[in-house]
């Protein structure tokens, strides 16, 4: 199975919705300017910028526009962002966002699936 790795929160006001989730749930945000994204901490992380607790996920937060809407990703790991986007195809789905590289962190797409819902798809490297 692949599991849910990463999650993506759109936001109207960044700073607003920052405050919002650092007061009511204690996370923690790292802002990327260069990447107009942030960083979502919902728990510590180590030297790598991984969650230290088993099965806890952290995320992204960005403006509605570069979000492409105001609903919420789910990110799925998968072994091949190229491979996944011929199954999401296949399975009738659509490929929204091309795969584009992170950094030196792996590989990013975005996808539809049969029901209109998008879902991010990463493979890390």
């Amino acid at each position: 199975m692949n599991s849910v790795v990463h999650f993506e929160i759109p936001a109207k006001d960044k700073q607003r919705s920052k405050k919002f989730y650092e007061s009511v749930f204690g996370w923690k945000f790292q802002d990327m300017p260069e990447m107009n994204y942030t960083i979502v901490h919902t728990v510590e992380v180590d030297e790598n910028q991984m969650p230290k607790e088993a099965g806890a996920i952290n995320g992204g937060m960005m403006v509605e526009k570069d979000n492409g809407g105001m609903n919420p990703v789910l990110v799925i790991n998968v072994p091949s962002v190229d491979d996944y986007l011929k199954k999401v195809v296949k399975a009738g789905g659509k490929e929204l966002m091309p795969k584009m590289k992170v950094g030196d962190m792996g590989y990013y797409a975005r996808v539809t699936d049969t029901e209109g819902m998008v879902v991010g798809i990463w493979e890390m490297i």
